[in-house]
């Protein structure tokens, strides 16, 4: 194999383009692996783990793109290279005359032409976007704040600003909302109904809106507020305001609380609020100590805010997923015979924060040795996120591997090529994936997917949740009809197939000390 690359000094183009352009290069004839991204630190660190990174890129700086092409023969490296030239312009000439109707070219034009609006979307690089999202609040709109990078100071300015108009401040890197049945960002076709969520947290948010909806009932709104919301610096701002104009909601008969682990001061500020409302409110602060009957997985949150809502109690949902868990014990043994000796460790490889930190909580409690790059609740540090180690749990979500690249619930890219490292690992026994639907997300996830995961399953246990509805643009019922072709074990819920990893983890364990005594 020889590996040919190019670097274009100062040339900005958007993600969406440099992932088409990087998969046009990896379908040329002779070549292996392709990419096309920004020379920041982490993507270089990506390169020389796909072994992409040629020594001339070191030399580049994050306003440099980067052509990176593995070939079988040097001629068909640089052939591709320079095809990458005429792919870029191509998607320029592609923008300019695609023959869209002009946008408007900033705020005012926007509300001049809809001056019924009372909410502004805002996407822009982090450094621009405060400013822009302070505009608009003065322009009496409500802001879903989708750009991350937002300085700290300049969020709680905006935020107390919005608390004093009575105006809501969804984020920054607020991925998700649905209000009054409308999808925001990365978002799913939901049923309307009448239990309202409040987020610091966007897929978790997802995932209970999607078993809310797939079990029959619905949404009324799904307030995102950002992560950093509920940080002792922000002080639950707005997740204390989403929650007040929930309670004040005629439609909104029940309300869901998540969230990863607030600030103790925070946690203790949004549930002595969550007392004074008269309306049933269910809470969910993933990897914070639980207060009595709070629910232990996003799960189970879910189905005791439809219990609520349809007026069933909702201490008897634990019992069912209990039961339902031992249903599943010889799917797991099942699973762990088919493992050869040496194969002990899970390896998780999340779109999803929040899914993440989950896996981390349920598995904590299952297993030892428990590693991320973003650690929480008992779990180590990992010194290099390209490296597993013992039991690995990795959000790809994070800057450090989205930072000049597409997110990871649109660009599968890095989690295919990072599945097939896992799977070549011979202490990798089980692989655990979450799969996000809906808009915004990766619009063939199966055909994405299907490839490395029928790879992967010849020597790994995939065990994968897929979260979606039927009505989402990718149709959940026809992605998990795929995935289970080629291999995957999917699970109703991301709790469910962390359940699922760790008891085949359980059961490996179990056959080598049985092994061992012999």
């Amino acid at each position: 194999m020889t590996v040919a690359g190019q670097i274009k000094r100062g040339a900005y183009f958007d993600s969406v383009t440099l992932m088409r352009v990087g998969r046009e290069l990896g379908g040329c004839p002779g070549v292996a692996d392709a990419a096309v991204i920004m020379g920041t630190k982490a993507n270089k660190a990506i390169l020389d783990s796909s072994g992409l990174l040629i020594s001339r890129f070191e030399a580049a700086g994050d306003a440099d793109l980067l052509i990176a092409v593995k070939a079988n023969t040097a001629r068909a490296a640089e052939a591709a290279v320079a095809a990458a030239e005429g792919l870029l312009k191509g998607a320029v000439r592609e923008a300019v005359s695609g023959g869209i109707e002009a946008n408007p070219g900033s705020l005012d034009a926007a509300i001049k032409r809809l001056p019924g609006a009372n909410l502004a979307l805002i996407s822009l690089a982090g450094r621009y976007a405060g400013a822009v999202a302070m505009r608009a609040l003065e322009r009496g709109l409500h802001v879903m704040l989708f750009s991350d990078n937002v300085p700290l100071d300049q969020e709680i300015r905006l935020k107390k600003f919005a608390r004093e108009g009575g105006l809501l401040v969804m984020g920054p890197d607020c991925g998700t909302a649905i209000i009054n049945g409308v999808p925001l960002g990365f978002a799913n076709v939901v049923r309307r109904g009448d239990i309202g969520v409040v987020g610091a947290a966007g897929t978790g948010m997802q995932e209970v809106c999607c078993l809310i909806s797939n079990a029959g009932s619905g949404i009324s709104q799904a307030i995102g507020t950002g992560g950093r919301d509920v940080k002792q610096e922000v002080g639950g701002i707005m997740f204390l305001a989403a929650l007040r104009a929930l309670a004040r909601d005629t439609r909104t008969r029940v309300i869901l609380l998540v969230s990863k682990p607030p600030h103790p001061t925070v946690l203790d500020r949004i549930r002595q609020a969550a007392k004074k409302i008269r309306k049933p409110v269910v809470a969910l602060f993933v990897g914070a100590d639980p207060e009595g009957g709070e629910p232990a997985n996003l799960e189970e949150a879910a189905l005791q805010a439809m219990a609520l809502a349809q007026g069933r109690k909702p201490q008897g949902v634990a019992e069912l997923l209990a039961a339902r868990e031992a249903g599943w014990e010889r799917l797991a043994a099942r699973e762990a015979a088919r493992r050869q000796p040496g194969q002990k460790y899970v390896r998780g490889l999340f779109s999803g924060g929040t899914f993440c930190a989950e896996a981390q909580v349920l598995l904590g409690d299952m297993l030892a040795g428990v590693y991320s790059n973003v650690p929480i609740k008992g779990a180590r540090q990992l010194r290099n996120a390209l490296v597993s180690r013992r039991h690995t749990l990795i959000d790809l979500g994070e800057d450090e591997f989205t930072v000049g690249r597409l997110h990871p619930m649109m660009d599968y890219s890095l989690r295919n090529s990072r599945i097939l490292k896992e799977s070549a690992d011979t202490e990798t026994a089980v692989i655990l994936l979450d799969l996000v639907l809906g808009f915004g997300s990766n619009p063939d996830p199966a055909a994405e997917l299907s490839g490395v995961i029928r790879k992967a399953a010849r020597r790994n246990a995939v065990v994968c949740s897929i979260i979606g509805t039927e009505q989402d643009p990718q149709n959940r019922v026809q992605v998990e009809a795929t995935l289970r072709r080629a291999g995957a074990i999917v699970m109703p819920s991301n709790a469910a197939a962390c359940w699922l990893a760790g008891r085949i983890i359980r059961c490996l364990a179990s056959k080598a000390q049985r092994r061992g005594s012999k």
